[in-house]
């Protein structure tokens, strides 16, 4: 997304330019909706066909683009399917890999899950079938799966981000919509993340308004909490240095300001903020122009904190002449986290049954 984009689409610009744009951006967004509905209708007609593969298959997905902290999840259930003794293997798009085998989000996960392999490749069916037959996998977990259908699922798991839930309730690209709000009816399980980022009254809304969709819907509340700093290639250190620090925060992700509040919530007061487009594949250039950043920041500002998915490209430890490291999340459950296990539990258990 272009950094002047998100004032356009959520109204915060009320210039004729603005106005204009979102104009134009609004007729775009009846096209891209009309579309995915008639894809979605031949899905649920049985006119294009789902392919089921011989083990369960869990998928994490979302309804908006980008900053949902899908990433958080996929650890969470990896670490919990593992925990039970089944041999899980994650399968994704690999969205913005480019010529490289592994994106961002892959080689944060290596990271932090060296025991559990990852497939990158859009033809989700193909690397199920590789997962399955040439690494044992006895569980698939679908990384932003949601919209993929043409891998068959036992668990959907939609991830609604409580600091912006629905895309400002516009489809692509006058909203951040990926397919219309209706689709959460295809949703088993519906997980907020950042509910500790907003109060009882808007979570309480956002509640309302999935339950408006699929009345039985089991929702889940979490929060991304902070555990760790991570510092290239493979160090990790207590969070209390962060306590009291002056930090300057960088972010390619599609929802800095959620990061840029966790940086806050952990103790750090953020001093000056560097925002790229999500997925940023920060290029000699970029790179550059961030160290020339880092060096005309305040005396105060004495480290320089970015999320694990930046850490991942940058691959150094000191950047502009300050350290420079990444804040580790956890997904952390405050409600619905038996129901949401149980179901996992009877999705592995009984998948193949009718």
């Amino acid at each position: 997304m272009a950094l002047n984009y998100l004032p356009i689409i959520n109204g915060e610009r009320r210039d004729p330019l603005a106005y204009v744009a979102r104009g134009a951006m609004w007729l775009g967004s009846q096209v891209y909706r009309a579309a995915v509905n008639r894809r979605n209708a031949r899905f649920d007609s049985g006119r294009t066909t789902s392919f089921e593969v011989e083990v369960p298959v869990i998928s994490v997905g979302n309804l908006t683009t980008g900053g949902t902290g899908k990433t958080p999840i996929v650890c969470y259930l990896a670490k919990y399917l593992r925990s039970i003794g089944l041999r899980v293997a994650i399968v994704s798009r690999g969205y913005g890999r480019g010529e490289s085998d592994s994106n961002d989000e892959a080689l944060e996960l290596y990271d932090r899950l060296p025991d559990v392999p990852h497939l990158q490749d859009p033809d989700r069916v193909s690397s199920a079938r590789i997962a399955i037959d040439e690494l044992a996998a006895e569980v698939i977990l679908m990384d932003d799966g949601f919209q993929h259908r043409f891998l068959r699922r036992d668990l959907d798991i939609v991830a609604i981000d409580a600091t912006v839930p629905f895309g400002f309730g516009y489809c692509l690209p006058r909203g951040l919509l990926r397919e219309p709000i209706d689709s959460l009816s295809r949703a088993d399980l519906v997980l907020l993340t950042r509910c500790d980022q907003v109060d009882e009254a808007r979570l309480a809304w956002i509640k309302q308004t999935v339950l408006e969709k699929v009345s039985d819907a089991v929702i889940v509340e979490t929060r991304h909490a902070p555990c760790a700093l991570f510092e290239y290639p493979a160090e990790t250190s207590s969070l209390d240095q962060l306590d009291g620090a002056k930090v300057a925060a960088v972010s390619a992700i599609g929802n800095p300001e959620a990061f840029e509040s966790t940086l806050r919530s952990a103790g750090a007061e953020v001093v000056n903020a560097y925002r790229l487009p999500d997925h940023d594949s920060y290029s000699p250039e970029t790179v550059e122009s961030l160290r020339d950043w880092i060096r005309q920041l305040p005396e105060e500002a004495n480290q320089v904190v970015c999320t694990h998915k930046d850490l991942v490209k940058l691959r150094t430890d000191r950047l502009g002449g300050l350290p420079i490291r990444a804040l580790q999340i956890d997904l952390m459950v405050d409600s619905g986290e038996p129901l949401m296990l149980q179901r996992i539990r009877e999705a592995c258990a009984g998948h193949g049954e009718t």
